[in-house]
């Protein structure tokens, strides 16, 4: 009855007051139950939006059993750089879901999926002993009028459900409408059309000094050359602008946990997130969002100073490069895979910061299966007939070798020896494989290759190579037709 009361007298609060609220835990799903959402596809975007984007920052806080929300800001973000015509979500993907519908009618505006660091976060074992605490944050086309927004996360069943709903209204004294003048200089790197029409990446900086601007902007060209001569973003790269925003740093380099090494820099990041020395991951969302909406974009990579081999990828999120090591094409590109697909990692004798769950579900990734329904195997239509499913490979050597590389690998970061040692590593381990998958009768065939997701045994990838698997700088044909349904969402 308590909790009954105090759900009426938020509806009366938020029928009563023309200001942003919001309701969590179990009034969340109550709220959500009470509201019949109308879908007949995409609206017609002058009639709910304005031309700007709406930023809705928010604290996202728990544990490995429980998670709350808490409105931190709504701003005005720049112009919107996304589609005006395909406004609603179709994939499927990622761990989290948001919906945007219009208050008086109901109608679904505006959707999306993506991942967050809290959700990878929750994984984690320290997530079973203690709180944390995350910045995060929702971006939509300015609506017109008031809005409800349903932020949803997929439950045990793997099916998206409601777990905190709150409400905006574009007209509230709460609601910020004046966009942030940048104090940083961008820099196009190339440009093909208006921003609602294309995908827009945006390449941001951090431990560069202002002494070393030219080298980010050279590094900058540099992998984006390197991402656009690889597929799928080769053939459509007419479909793509890239810019870059500068933000110079007071010292060079970023923080390095593992190695002693403690810096502060304008965008905050580090190795060692959730304590895996290669993971660069900054967790200064408002800063970052702040300095990315100098330039319209979709997507964003950091350029790390560093020539430390690390990176990250988190799903409509961002992505994190080590400019100066030497296999930093193949971070830009595979990072990509996890920040624009929502591709999972198809390795798995690499050490990881996850605990890895029981597989009692097929996997939402559209690149890694665990082929309950062989029949129904979801990249089935790539599969030629004569290929059989499990698809044969040397596993068992493979694998000895991987968990030797993991081993030396261990060693050579224990021992802090220089980063040419690791990268050397890395290229004789390249040229192992290569004389590994050169034997093997189904090296070019889609299949089912068990190995995938961090899991040896009953996990499968779709070809026997690809670059969510190993350094090789090739997307499989299942993983491009996954990036490429998501570059259709943003071009006309």
């Amino acid at each position: 009855m308590k909790s009954l009361f105090l759900f009426l007298i938020t509806i009366i609060i938020l029928t009563s007051c023309k200001q942003m609220n919001s309701t969590s835990g179990k009034d969340s799903g109550k709220q959500a139950s009470q509201i019949q959402i109308k879908s007949d596809g995409n609206v017609k975007f002058p009639d709910f939006f304005a031309a700007n984007t709406m930023r809705l920052d928010y604290y996202h806080s728990g544990n490995t059993k429980e998670e709350h929300f808490a409105i931190d800001q709504v701003v005005s973000d720049g112009t919107w750089p996304g589609s005006t015509i395909q406004l609603i979500d179709t994939l499927n993907l990622g761990s989290y879901h948001f919906k945007v519908i219009d208050k008086k009618s109901h109608i679904l505006l505006y959707s999306r999926g993506f991942g967050s660091i809290f959700g990878e976060w929750q994984t984690t074992p320290e997530a079973d002993s203690i709180w944390g605490t995350f910045h995060e944050s929702l971006r939509f086309p300015w609506p017109l009028k008031p809005v409800i927004v349903f932020l949803e996360k997929r439950n045990a069943s793997n099916v998206f459900e409601t777990i905190w709903v709150t409400e905006v209204d574009p007209s509230s004294r709460q609601v910020t409408n004046a966009g942030k003048p940048s104090e940083f200089k961008s820099d196009v790197i190339f440009e093909n059309g208006p921003a609602s029409q294309k995908v827009d990446l945006v390449i941001l900086g951090d431990g560069y000094t202002s002494a070393e601007m030219d080298k980010f902007r050279k590094d900058a060209t540099r992998l984006t050359n390197a991402l656009f001569n690889a597929e799928p973003f080769k053939s459509r790269k007419a479909d793509f602008n890239v810019r870059a925003v500068e933000t110079p740093s007071m010292v060079s380099g970023v923080c390095k946990p593992h190695h002693n090494i403690y810096k502060r820099t304008p965008l905050s990041v580090h190795y060692s997130s959730f304590d895996s020395e290669r993971y660069a991951l900054t967790y200064d969302n408002r800063t970052v969002r702040d300095v990315a909406a100098s330039v319209p974009y979709d997507f964003m990579v950091i350029l790390v100073n560093e020539q430390t081999y690390g990176g990250g990828g988190i799903y409509n999120l961002y992505t994190t490069v080590s400019a100066d090591n030497k296999f930093a094409d193949y971070i830009m590109i595979h990072e990509l895979g996890h920040h624009i697909a929502a591709l999972a990692d198809e390795y798995y004798t690499s050490s990881v910061a996850y605990e890895t769950p029981d597989i009692k579900l097929e996997p939402w990734e559209t690149n890694i299966t665990a082929m309950f329904d062989q029949k129904n195997l979801k990249w089935k239509d790539l599969v030629e007939k004569g290929t059989p499913l499990p698809t044969p490979w040397n596993k068992e050597a493979f694998d000895k070798f991987g968990y030797q590389v993991q081993k030396t690998r261990d060693s050579i970061r224990t021992a802090q020896l220089p980063e040419n040692v690791m990268e050397d590593l890395f290229f004789k381990q390249k040229a192992q494989e290569d004389a590994f998958f050169s034997k093997e009768i189904y090296k070019d065939k889609v299949g089912a290759f068990e190995g995938a997701g961090y899991t040896a045994k009953g996990l499968y990838r779709s070809q026997l190579d690809c670059i969510m698997y190993t350094r090789h700088v090739e997307y499989c044909k299942v993983c491009r037709r996954s990036l490429e349904n998501v570059f259709n969402q943003y071009v006309r």
